[in-house]
């Protein structure tokens, strides 16, 4: 019988706050103007996207789960863009907008900012019945203040839901709602929130360290009354603090890019699995994953209009590996069509152990995301034998999914993954250095796109079967009359 992993539904969630309408402007500079000290930007090329509190729900649906978005729009043009750009992503649950919509436009070179220019300072007027009722009938709340009011006349409803509440304040913005799950300031706005409770003077330096850091997030949750603070530090990853000692939580590796919209991708993903049952520590880790992928797969102009990569035909959500393999190829497509480097490595991974760990670090330094192909039970008994594997398919890719160093996992049937590698086209296939002496089959597939096979260290001493052995041979399992594991 084959094992398959499955996906749990997943919860749906409210989201309150200011939507935004975002333009980029992209391009290339290498040359000044002549009449002025400044960058000459060619070959633009214009997109507009979802902001504000309306990127933070369009990634939570990305996720997989139904989303309302709450937010304040009006009957100016940038409200109907908006508007259609939301179209088949979220409900929308609209209030009353005073002015017009609030809108940033960016000019970029590359993945570089030149210039910003915002339009509109259009606030939330007052709060509607269905708005109100929205929360109410909430199971997971995501409050994304941008400090234009949606928050503020909608307070009284935030201070009464019972869901697990995320609050993503801003410093124009008021307090969060008293007893919120999880609060997600920047370390800049904690600085200036902090100083502010304190009536300390000065401005923020916009560099707070971990010290200072983690001073701030507890004093936010003694001031707030809130359940806890996650100050995020951007490369660095995120800092905990339920009030006393706090947790370190850092990134599973360095992902360069555009970090625009990141804290929207944490604080998305965070509140999507506290509403689903997680523990904040659990959920602030993930959350911090999320954010490293987010930046490495080209950041917010990923959801600039909904996605058409050009890979084949995705395999039927039954194969080995169900939904997880379907997000294995789309997190590809992504970081692919961002112009950033796919790594895979494969194996059975039965009995993780820390020569599979350090394999997957080495392999996920070597590009911008990893994808982690495993066999499925049946191809592991074609290989190991009838009595492998020791651990069920969905139980590995459980444990995979959980390493800071992997970004996705998928799951194939065959003896080789060349078929699965035909959809993931990955830049880097990473083998272990004890192939050094042996052919591999999918080398010159993965060379047939241009990629490259690529050999790793492989820490000496470790592997499955040794494991296995020994733990059959110790005196615990001799005592109960065990045998072999394998047999």
């Amino acid at each position: 019988m084959t094992h398959t992993a499955t996906t749990a539904p997943r919860t749906p969630l409210v989201v309150i706050g200011d939507a935004l309408l975002d333009h980029d402007l992209c391009g290339h500079a290498e040359r000044l103007a002549p009449d002025a000290p400044v960058p000459v930007v060619h070959d633009t090329r214009r997109s507009s996207r979802p902001g504000g509190a309306a990127l933070a729900a369009c990634l939570a649906a990305a996720d997989g789960r139904p989303v309302t978005l709450v937010t304040a729009l009006g009957t100016d043009p940038a409200s109907a863009t908006l508007r259609e750009l939301l179209a088949g992503r979220v409900e929308l649950v609209e209030i009353p907008l005073e002015g017009s919509l609030s809108s940033k436009t960016r000019v970029l070179a590359g993945d570089r900012p030149l210039l910003r220019l915002d339009d509109g300072e259009g606030r939330a007027r007052e709060a509607t019945r269905e708005a109100e009722s929205a929360i109410t009938a909430a199971r997971g709340v995501l409050v994304a203040d941008y400090g234009r009011g949606t928050a503020d006349v909608l307070r009284d409803a935030l201070c009464r839901t019972a869901a697990p509440l995320v609050w993503d304040p801003h410093v124009r913005g008021g307090p969060p709602a008293p007893g919120a799950r999880l609060v997600t300031p920047s370390a800049q706005e904690a600085r200036v929130l902090a100083r502010r409770l304190a009536d300390e003077e000065g401005e923020s330096d916009g560099a707070a360290g971990l010290r200072t850091a983690a001073r701030d997030a507890r004093a936010l949750v003694r001031a707030w009354q809130v359940q806890a603070v996650a100050v995020t530090l951007g490369e660095r990853g995120a800092l905990l603090s339920l009030g006393e000692t706090p947790l370190l939580v850092p990134t599973p590796a360095a992902a360069a890019g555009d970090p625009c919209g990141a804290g929207d991708r944490f604080a998305a993903a965070a509140a999507g699995l506290l509403a689903d049952g997680a523990f904040t520590e659990a959920a602030v880790q993930a959350a911090v994953h999320a954010a490293t992928r987010y930046v490495a797969e080209g950041g917010a102009r990923a959801v600039a209009a909904p996605e058409q990569p050009d890979r084949p035909e995705e395999p039927e959500p039954a194969a080995p590996g169900g939904d997880t393999t379907v997000d294995a190829l789309r997190t590809a497509a992504r970081v692919r069509a961002a112009g950033r480097a796919v790594v895979a490595a494969g194996g059975c991974f039965d009995l993780l152990h820390a020569g599979h760990v350090a394999l997957l670090q080495a392999a996920r330094r070597a590009g911008d995301c990893l994808i982690v192909c495993v066999n499925s039970d049946d191809s592991v008994r074609r290989r190991k034998g009838a009595g492998r594997p020791l651990v069920p398919v969905a139980d590995r890719v459980r444990v995979l999914r959980a390493l800071e160093c992997v970004d996705a996992v998928a799951v194939f049937d065959e003896d080789t993954p060349e078929r699965l590698l035909a959809g993931l086209r990955p830049h880097i296939w990473a083998k272990g250095g004890d192939y050094a002496r042996t052919p591999l089959p999918e080398q010159s597939l993965v060379e047939s796109w241009g990629g490259q096979v690529l050999l790793l260290p492989y820490l000496d001493g470790r592997s499955t079967t040794g494991l296995a052995r020994r733990a059959a041979s110790s005196p615990a399992t001799a005592r109960r009359g065990g045998g072999a594991m394998d047999g």
